[in-house]
């Protein structure tokens, strides 16, 4: 047997064929979202924003109730030299409650603008899909 005949092969794990196939989706043209995926997406856009906003309100707003409630109950408010201390940490937590209290009612309102927003074009999509 001569030298050029000699060839060695290497398969990879299922786990490494994985990685090369992510790594490859990469670098390949663009392909063309279907009907369908373009519904899915749309459709799950209208929750993802309104989790969004819900969630930045509901989060700032459980910070600056946190804030309050550390006047309220520390001598933080001393220590800055903060007179009525007391008296801002109660109004700072009532105003984080708020914001909380406004995070479910927020989420229902976006998604109900959202849904508004785009109800053309869902529907124009179910049609050319139900065909």
């Amino acid at each position: 047997m001569s030298e050029q005949n000699k060839v060695f092969e290497y398969n990879y794990s299922a786990k490494e064929q994985a990685e090369i196939k992510r790594i490859r989706e990469k670098y390949e043209p663009p392909r063309t979202e279907s009907k369908l995926e373009q519904l899915r997406r749309l459709d799950a856009g209208v929750t993802q924003k309104a989790s969004v906003w819900a969630l930045v309100v509901g989060v700032v707003g459980a910070l600056v109730m946190g804030g309050g409630m550390s006047l309220v109950m520390t001598d933080l408010g001393d220590k800055l030299g903060l007179p009525y201390a007391m008296a801002i940490g109660v109004v700072l937590g009532v105003i984080g409650l708020v914001g909380v209290a406004l995070a479910y009612p927020l989420y229902n309102r976006v998604v109900a603008k959202e849904r508004e927003r785009i109800a053309p074009e869902i529907l124009r999509l179910t049609e050319e899909l139900m065909k």
